[in-house]
């Protein structure tokens, strides 16, 4: 049994759960409350050093970070495929995927924005307009390879990593109240998503630690 620690909200965590559903891969959680520092105690200290949501536990060995998590997963499990076979094509999907989770993630997940406030005196108005604005700068040029490259989902006709990425980018997007209207590849692989049932599975509201009354 595979066992995913994580954070309802997360991001990261969200992505490995829509890649885990999409495998059909049974699997455990256990939440780690971030606004609580849950993820500092020292067991989960003890399963990953770096202290950051997600990780898998195997049963053999405790993977790390959700791009490698994702990249096992494939390997693992490669059915059904969530990369194209080419290598050209491998690799724009792995672009999108680096787009999103090395370039707009980090800037807006909640040990950034902690810091903005702590360290810089930000207050909720100026966070909201930080995120916002990695967000849509992203976004935009996320939008013109979706356009080029999708057919349904961000690469072609069924979905795969980038879409894994997307979806809880978007979910972050509107938190923050980003105009997704500029958008139209973007909202439409969401739609699409919104339809599949490994990604309504893995949304964050119907995750066992979600606060109830969110939306």
């Amino acid at each position: 049994m595979l066992t995913l620690h994580g954070y309802w909200r997360s991001s990261a965590a969200y992505r490995v759960r829509i890649a885990l559903n999409l495998k059909g891969l049974d699997y455990a959680q256990v939440p780690h409350d971030l606004r609580r520092n849950r993820h500092q105690a020292d067991d989960y200290r003890a399963l990953n050093p770096q202290r950051l949501v997600p990780a898998l536990d195997t049963g053999e060995t405790v993977l790390t970070q959700s791009p490698a998590i994702l990249e096992w997963l494939e390997e693992t499990h490669p059915e059904p495929a969530l990369l194209p076979a080419p290598p050209q094509a491998r690799a724009i999907v792995r672009g999108m995927c680096a787009l999103i989770a090395c370039d707009i993630h980090p800037l807006n997940n909640l040990r950034v924005l902690r810091e903005l406030k702590s360290d810089f005196g930000a207050d909720a108005a100026r966070l909201d307009l930080w995120a916002r604005g990695w967000i849509a700068e992203g976004f935009t040029a996320l939008e013109v390879m979706v356009e080029k490259h999708g057919g349904g989902f961000c690469f072609g006709d069924a979905p795969g990593l980038a879409d894994c990425c997307l979806i809880p980018q978007i979910f972050s997007a509107q938190r923050f109240g980003v105009d997704l209207r500029p958008y139209p590849a973007l909202r439409a692989v969401n739609a699409a998503c919104d339809e599949h049932p490994a990604f309504v599975r893995a949304h964050p509201i119907h995750q066992p630690d979600a606060d109830a009354g969110e939306s």
